[in-house]
């Protein structure tokens, strides 16, 4: 779809979408980023609109030229459940319904939806865009809130083209230190026990936000609606996360070893890989940005 010349990226601030952004601006495309608030450190030629999606705001303020919507925001609060409930749904699903409106009104050509690869539960195998999705009673609140995302945004395929792309551990810079990569360095700077199920603990498939904002960017431009799953080029245990990060910065992980099934949480890429982007950084490439972003 060449056609595209405007996109306007909500979540511009987080980590896929800083990264988005400037992949976008390299390519020439106008992008209106929507933050919560104007970053300290802006990125030339993003035209920046301040709205909190946590309240009832109105889609007035956004521009009439937008070709493409990419709605990668999601509530901060998205661990806290049920106290933050209404929080995580006016972001995940009435700002969604509010932008697909909007871009009907505006007569957008394509909308991209972030979702979560945690749909499908975890599985003894890589789950494909055809897998059944996790009983919803056992999805818990955010998942759900995303799956209903889904829903709402797939409804408009007869309107513009819908693509669904369901991340898979996204790392890189800017990412918050509380997610899994970050999260397990840190264990091992610090010298926590990190608790594996079983012998290895959860195998996944990370992929880097580089990646992932190529396979974001290819997905703006498709012709046709799908879902994809946007996960990274190797699969590795947990056990084998840590101790390539414990190799790198010369101390010995410690492990906590839990009983019980070991269940995985990958993502086949296979559609990705054939319509989007393969994609080819290793977490053992990247792990010094890791550690810069766990010890800034």
């Amino acid at each position: 779809m060449s056609n595209i010349s405007s996109v306007l990226v909500t979540g511009a601030n987080g980590l896929l979408g800083r990264t988005l952004c400037e992949v976008l601006l390299q390519q020439g495309a106008k992008v209106v980023g929507i933050v919560h608030q104007e970053p300290a450190e802006k990125i030339a030629g993003v035209n920046y609109i301040s709205i909190d999606l946590d309240s009832d705001w109105d889609s007035e303020v956004l521009p009439n030229d937008i070709d493409s919507i990419v709605h990668l925001a999601q509530s901060a609060h998205f661990r806290e459940f049920p106290e933050k409930a209404m929080s995580v749904f006016q972001v995940n699903i009435a700002s969604t319904a509010k932008l697909l409106d909007y871009g009907r009104q505006i007569g957008i050509k394509s909308f991209v939806f972030a979702s979560s690869g945690g749909v499908y539960g975890y599985g003894n195998q890589a789950f494909n865009e055809n897998s059944s999705i996790s009983t919803p009673g056992l999805l818990g609140y955010y998942l759900g809130s995303k799956l209903a995302g889904e829903v709402l945004a797939q409804s408009y395929s007869g309107v513009f083209v819908v693509n669904v792309l369901r991340f898979f551990f996204i790392y890189g810079p800017h990412q918050k230190k509380g997610m899994l990569i970050p999260r397990l360095m840190d264990s091992i700077i610090n010298h926590r026990p990190i608790s594996l199920q079983g012998s290895e603990g959860l195998r996944i498939n990370p992929i880097h936000v580089l990646d992932a904002a190529t396979a974001t960017k290819k997905a703006i431009f498709r012709e046709d609606s799908a879902v994809y799953n946007i996960s990274g080029p190797e699969i590795l245990s947990l056990k084998t996360v840590a101790n390539q990060m414990g190799n790198y910065l010369g101390i010995k992980p410690q492990f906590t070893f839990l009983e019980g099934e070991v269940k995985d949480l990958i993502g086949d890429n296979s559609a990705m890989k054939r319509n989007l982007h393969i994609p080819s950084r290793l977490l053992s490439d990247h792990l010094e940005e890791v550690k810069n972003l766990v010890i800034s």
